[in-house]
């Protein structure tokens, strides 16, 4: 790092400065807009106003932090998710078709967890690049699929061919309930159903009477599918980063803060604080799998997301974006900005709110997405 960002970055966290620092507003050219918000607790009952939320202290000795605290922290985080069943030592992967698309090389495979599905997914290897070559994982969106990431070009979410045109790996899996694995897949689709399982209501149940959670097994598949890259001969074991949009926008943090082994993200619409989500009574717009017991117990997402500084790490949100009220983007972009000063990368974490923008994924944070992932993993 050069040394006068370090003496700036320094000079930051002891003046208690820098705002503003890895914050931008931006008026994109064209979007759809969404609903403004309401005043906080407006509209919650009156014995919800008295709600108790967690005041988890900042790092502020970032010795302490690496030597004690993060690794608490951490296994907070692990214990709130629930039992995650050890992942296969070695995972079978079979590769069911192969297909050039030109730039790159379609694969469709499939491998088991270990525990209770079979997965399937999509890898898109680029020609044009020798040696290894950084990877990206895609996380599609609610009720998306691999598809979604990979060949769905109308869709906003398809940024895989982009990024293997641009000599990226990309890999995509259907996570649980979504896509093949859906308990009734969309009927234009023609997926085998031997990867059908149950539903999202369902598995959440279930799973809490087994000690587990959806979100926890959700984050495990992930990490599986990072097994897996890390085994092929043209991926770089540690250039892999992850992206995904509003489902996938939290779980791209999500899978940063429980595994090392991501070295950058950048997350669409997927920005938030529990405390202002409740406070502007828009919990109930996140579908079930989102919620983890005991979480509030502890902390806030502050907590989960630094666990992912000093990694790069991009949030791009919409300031009509209900699921991700802008006072709690606001908090959290404070917070984090004071731990990557910490860790004297204040560049390393960016923030961008578009405005008069709804739950959408616009042209300009694609653009933004790219140029992360070109400077922070090649």
């Amino acid at each position: 790092m050069n040394p006068l960002l370090n003496i700036l970055a320094v000079l930051l966290l002891v003046c208690g400065a820098g705002a503003t620092v890895g914050q931008e507003r931006v008026a994109p050219t064209k979007s759809r807009g969404g609903k403004p918000l309401d005043s906080p607790w407006e509209n919650m009952p009156a014995e919800l106003r008295v709600m108790k939320f967690p005041a988890w202290p900042l790092p502020d000795d970032l010795e302490r932090w690496r030597r004690i605290d993060r690794d608490q922290t951490r296994n907070t985080l692990l214990e709130c998710l629930g039992e995650l069943p050890p992942r296969p030592a070695s995972l079978e992967v079979k590769t069911l078709e192969r297909e050039d698309r030109g730039d790159y090389i379609l694969e469709r495979f499939e491998f088991h967890n270990g525990v209770d599905a079979l997965v399937p997914g999509i890898v898109l290897v680029p020609k044009n690049v020798k040696g290894r070559a950084p990877a990206v994982i895609g996380l599609h969106g609610h009720g998306g699929s691999s598809e979604t990431i990979c060949t769905d070009i109308d869709n906003p979410q398809c940024v895989g061919p982009d990024l293997a045109r641009r000599g990226f790996v990309v890999a995509a899996i259907d996570t649980y309930f979504c896509g093949a694995r859906a308990r009734k897949p969309q009927k234009e689709k023609d997926w085998p159903e031997r990867y059908r399982h149950a539903d999202e209501g369902t598995l959440f149940r279930i799973y809490l009477w087994q000690g587990r959670t959806l979100w926890g097994m959700m984050q495990r598949d992930q990490q599986c599918l990072i097994d897996y890259l890390q085994t092929r001969p043209e991926v770089d074991p540690d250039k892999i980063g992850v992206t995904g949009m509003s489902m996938g926008g939290t779980g791209s943090w999500w899978l940063a803060a429980v595994d090392d082994r991501i070295a950058a993200v950048v997350g669409v619409a997927g920005f938030t604080r529990y405390e202002q989500l409740i406070a502007h009574n828009n919990a109930p717009l996140h579908g079930v799998y989102y919620y983890v017991p005991g979480i509030l117990k502890h902390f806030d997402t502050e907590a989960v997301y630094a666990l992912v500084a000093p990694r790069p790490l991009l949030m791009l949100s919409g300031d009509q974006d209900g699921g991700l009220p802008l006072d709690g983007i606001e908090i959290l972009e404070r917070k984090l900005g004071h731990v990557y000063r910490l860790h004297q990368q204040p560049t390393a974490f960016h923030s961008v709110v578009y405005q008069n923008t709804g739950h959408e994924y616009l042209p300009e944070m694609r653009a933004r997405m790219v140029d992360w992932f070109e400077r922070h993993l090649k």
